[in-house]
C-alpha cells in the first residue's frame, strides 16, 4: 500500500519504509525536486546519518561547502552533523531516493513542514526552524555579511 504523498511547496514525499516498518533500524523516502523549485534552509542531523540516491535527473547536494551532483544510479553519504542542502539546477525535474538510519526522521516532519510552507505567503522561519528542532534537524542560516 502506497502512503499519501506529502507536498511541501513544489517538493513532494513518498515514504517508502518508515521506523515502524523497520523495528526503527531505517526510513526511506523518495523526494521529487522540479526544475528551479524552491529548497529547505542547509542543515544538519544530530542524530542519524542519511544516504541520497539518485532516481531520475540530476540533484545538487552541497555538504560541508562541496557540491555533488548526483544523478541517476549515484549516491551521496551524509554523516550526521554534516551541514548540507540541496538545488536542483537543471531544466529537468529530479527525483532521488533518501534513506535515514536509524530511522528518526517520518512522516510527521515533512506535514508539519507542508503545514507551514503550504499556507500561502514567505514562510514562517521561527516556525519551520521549531518543528527543524523537534525532529531533529538543526538549520545553518547563510551568514550575513558585517
Amino acid at each position: 500500500m502506497k502512503n499519501e504523498t506529502i507536498r511541501i511547496g513544489q517538493i513532494t514525499i513518498d515514504f517508502v519504509l518508515e521506523a515502524a516498518d523497520t523495528n526503527g533500524s531505517v526510513a526511506m523516502f523518495e523526494f521529487g525536486v522540479p526544475a528551479g523549485a524552491k529548497v529547505p534552509l542547509p542543515h544538519y542531523h544530530e542524530h542519524y546519518d542519511e544516504t541520497i540516491y539518485g532516481l531520475e535527473g540530476v540533484i545538487t547536494f552541497t555538504v560541508e561547502g562541496k557540491s555533488v551532483d548526483i544523478a541517476s544510479g549515484e549516491s551521496c553519504f551524509i554523516p550526521r552533523g554534516a551541514v548540507h542542502g540541496f538545488n536542483n539546477l537543471r531544466p529537468q525535474n529530479a527525483k532521488a531516493l533518501a534513506v535515514i538510519t536509524p530511522a528518526l526522521l517520518g512522516p510527521n516532519f515533512f506535514k508539519e513542514c507542508a503545514e507551514i510552507v503550504n499556507a500561502g505567503g514567505l514562510p514562517d522561519v521561527d516556525k519551520l526552524k521549531a518543528v527543524m528542532a523537534k525532529h531533529g534537524l538543526v538549520p545553518v542560516l547563510p551568514k550575513q555579511p558585517a
